[in-house]
């Protein structure tokens, strides 16, 4: 009975698209009230790749020993890795270690209206640019007319936040995090629609390269008194939920979620849906961070919003991968 319960692939894009969306714009909201609490950003990336290893790497030991058993060489990073080694570090590179680091040590020193406009809300730009020269995809008009809207929103949405970043202080050094971070996902979603990855395998090696490199390197750091840690400081109850929400909710469920996003609109239109992001993560600094409600926060999220709209509708549909459906195809 439960084989016949299938979705569409229409249905699975669309829930794909509103988990990430909704996961992204928490990320946001909880990274910034997370930049004054205890933990400092490399500690939170630490209790990020912890939770999401405690999740994917049993499951991908148990996805690959079939092979194993048959005596195929299957993986990579002594079978943590359903990927080969190569295309594990370019996914964990840049999908994970870098993004992650580069992200929270930016929530440090800039606002989540920075990062809302800096992060999700350049992630259009960064993409369609980096699909014209990798993948020699075109940009239809109606993209770029889409595009277009999404960018006055975005602009009108932080953009009187980030000329305050010129009257001095550390927030432009935030500014240019988020730049980076944005950057490093862009190219991670390229590389997802270049290769086909499937979009369990794509998360697991993402993961399993952050638990090889990072975690040995940060207990080699803070042993050595080289890199601050606030975790023996920090309640546990403050540790779990960044294990829980930043691992298991941003890498595992939104992971899955996003690659299956790509593999199904394609890395462009992808991204121009998760530009909801900007105007959504907005309203949330303001109501549950207290930051002001102005009235370009809600006519960039106007824009935003009927740029999506446009730019989807008019784009043509992608032909998809020929990889095999992840999980997240059935129910």
């Amino acid at each position: 009975m439960i084989r016949t319960m299938r979705f569409s692939s229409k249905t699975v894009g669309l829930a794909s698209a509103v988990i990430t969306v909704l996961i992204w714009t928490g990320f946001i909201v909880i990274a910034r009230a997370s930049a004054s609490r205890g933990l400092l950003p490399m500690d939170i990336v630490l209790a990020r790749i912890l939770g999401a290893s405690a999740v994917l790497l049993p499951w991908a030991w148990w996805l690959m020993r079939p092979s194993r058993q048959a005596g195929e060489k299957v993986g990579s990073l002594w079978g943590l890795s359903p990927l080969p080694l190569r295309q594990t570090v370019q996914t964990g590179l840049l999908g994970g270690f870098l993004y992650a680091t580069l992200a929270y040590t930016g929530f440090v020193y800039a606002p989540a209206t920075h990062a809302s406009v800096l992060m999700p809300g350049s992630l259009p730009l960064w993409t369609t640019l980096l699909a014209w020269l990798f993948l020699r995809e075109k940009v239809a008009t109606a993209r770029a007319v889409g595009l277009g809207f999404i960018v006055l929103g975005d602009v009108l949405v932080g953009g009187a936040s980030l000329l305050m970043a010129f009257d001095g202080g550390e927030v432009w050094k935030g500014d240019l995090l988020f730049i980076a971070a944005a950057l490093c996902w862009s190219s991670y979603s390229v590389l997802v629609r270049s290769h086909g990855f499937d979009a369990v395998r794509a998360t697991m090696a993402i993961t399993a390269f952050a638990f090889v490199c990072f975690v040995p390197l940060f207990a080699l750091l803070v042993g050595l008194s080289i890199l601050p840690t606030h975790l023996h400081q920090a309640p546990w109850s403050e540790i779990l939920f960044q294990a829980v929400f930043q691992g298991v909710g941003s890498v595992v469920i939104s992971g899955i979620t996003f690659t299956q996003m790509v593999r199904h609109y394609g890395p462009v239109r992808s991204t121009m849906i998760t530009a909801l992001v900007p105007g959504l993560s907005a309203l949330g600094a303001v109501w549950f961070l207290g930051e002001p409600l102005h009235w370009n926060l809600l006519a960039g999220l106007a824009l935003v919003t009927s740029g999506i709209l446009f730019g989807v509708r008019q784009a043509k549909k992608p032909v998809a991968a020929p990889t095999s459906a992840p999980n997240g195809g059935q129910a």
